[in-house]
């Protein structure tokens, strides 16, 4: 519809009066010395922000990382915690501590040694850091439990703690000569052990069988650790059919087909090769366990911080230099003269701290671990998802300093492995000592 000639005159009046006062009030100089400043600050702002931006960004998809990190099921090492990063009890924590602490004694002093255990152990909960409570608590296993590994450990971390605890300090050095005999006596348990398996016929059909059995179990524990859902006889399915498994995720089932991968290339390349092992051959290794679930990061050394838990692994721009000096101890002199176990366990646990990988640095490690067995004639070693708990517990204790559990741990596993293919083997197992708990450990006792 068309204005009426009375709104049109009342506009150009408007437009007039506001014509009339900028020519007043507003010169041309006033115009540029005003609006031109003004037009300068926001340019500045806007390349502020965003320059500003993308780092912004990048923090807050670095904090949800973080926080989605602390669920993942898909490493080893999301279970580790790392001392300095646990904030230290309250006044009224600690207080609390003493005061079990102190009550256990009581308990022990009247005979009640099952309640003085439970509350030495609430102590220690309250609060782990206690060098009296961790030095009381050695005293107490080693006097009543006769468990002096265990206490030895005790006093181990109360030294860590407290470096000038005379009563731990006295106490280790008491008691370790015997815990290093117990731990020599084990490995030549094992080594009597590994002399009967190695003397079985490869054509031996158990020996075949047990192997194939196996070979399926492994797969299936070191995913299962993960998280992996898939049950034993899907797991079997997929690597010996290459089908998908229904109401499964492709992720899961692609994490078996690079732990199918990466075994046989060990197997095949790795295990009768002699001379050292490369970097590229703990690259090739992971290429294959993320090559099916994330091409693009497998094979990698990470370029970006990961956050697991409270454990923050090493800034990406250390870990080239940390994965050279791991292979150079890995192949040094003082590696290689250590007993195979304790050289193969503590690559393990030292790969897994440095975590170079994006993803997949449990599975890997644990291969690494295995291939170092095979190489000294041991068959493949799985750590089982019933240990899951026990396996992250002692390689939290090599966190907090003492990695002899975690060694001890990976001794009980060869052994029971050796077990089973003995088993599986012999016509009179009995006869070779199969599964005496009396020389073994406890995983509760290390």
């Amino acid at each position: 519809m068309s204005e009426s000639t009375g709104d049109k005159t009342k506009n150009l009046s408007v437009i007039g009066k506001i014509r009339v006062i900028r020519t007043k009030y507003l010169t041309n100089t006033m115009i540029s010395s005003t609006v031109l400043p003004v037009m300068f600050l926001a340019g500045m702002a806007v390349a502020c922000l965003i320059s500003v931006l993308p780092t912004v960004l990048l923090s807050l998809l670095s904090d949800k990382r973080q926080l989605t990190s602390t669920v993942s099921q898909h490493d080893t090492s999301v279970m580790l915690r790392v001392r300095q990063h646990i904030l230290p009890p309250s006044p009224e924590v600690m207080k609390e501590a003493i005061q079990a602490m102190n009550l256990a004694m009581d308990m022990e002093a009247q005979g009640k040694h099952e309640k003085a255990t439970r509350l030495y152990e609430h102590a220690l909960k309250l609060d782990p850091s206690h060098a009296d409570i961790l030095t009381t608590y050695g005293e107490f296993l080693e006097k009543h439990q006769k468990n002096i590994v265990k206490a030895e450990h005790m006093y181990r971390m109360a030294l860590e703690i407290c470096p000038e605890h005379n009563k731990a300090l006295a106490n280790r050095e008491r008691i370790l000569p015997l815990v290093e005999e117990i731990d020599l006596a084990n490995f030549k348990r094992i080594d009597k052990k590994l002399d009967a398996f190695i003397r079985v016929p490869l054509n031996h059909p158990g020996l075949r069988r047990a192997k194939k059995e196996a070979y399926f179990s492994h797969i299936y524990h070191t995913n299962a650790i993960e998280g992996n859902t898939l049950t034993l006889l899907q797991t079997r399915a997929i690597v010996e059919t290459r089908l998908a498994v229904g109401g499964k995720s492709l992720v899961e089932q692609n994490e078996v087909l690079g732990l199918d991968a990466a075994l046989k290339y060990i197997n095949n390349t790795l295990c009768g090769r002699l001379g050292e092992i490369t970097l590229d051959d703990i690259l090739q290794i992971h290429n294959r366990v993320l090559g099916f679930v994330d091409p693009t990061e497998s094979g990698r050394i990470r370029l970006t911080q990961v956050f697991v838990g409270n454990f923050q692994p090493p800034a990406p721009a250390e870990v080239p230099k940390l994965m050279n000096e791991f292979v150079i101890w890995l192949n040094s002199e003082e590696a290689v003269k250590l007993h195979p176990i304790e050289q193969a366990a503590l690559a393990h646990f030292k790969l897994v701290v440095i975590h170079p990988f994006y993803d997949g640095n449990g599975r890997t490690s644990r291969l690494l671990m295995n291939l170092i067995l095979m190489q000294a004639g041991y068959p493949p070693v799985s750590i089982k998802v019933e240990d899951r708990l026990k396996y992250y517990e002692t390689l939290e204790k090599g966190n907090d300093g003492d990695v002899r559990p975690f060694i001890r741990f990976v001794a009980d596993c060869t052994e029971r492995t050796l077990d089973e293919y003995i088993l599986a083997t012999s016509e009179n197992p009995s006869a070779l000592g199969l599964n005496t708990s009396e020389n073994v450990i406890p995983f509760s006792d290390i």
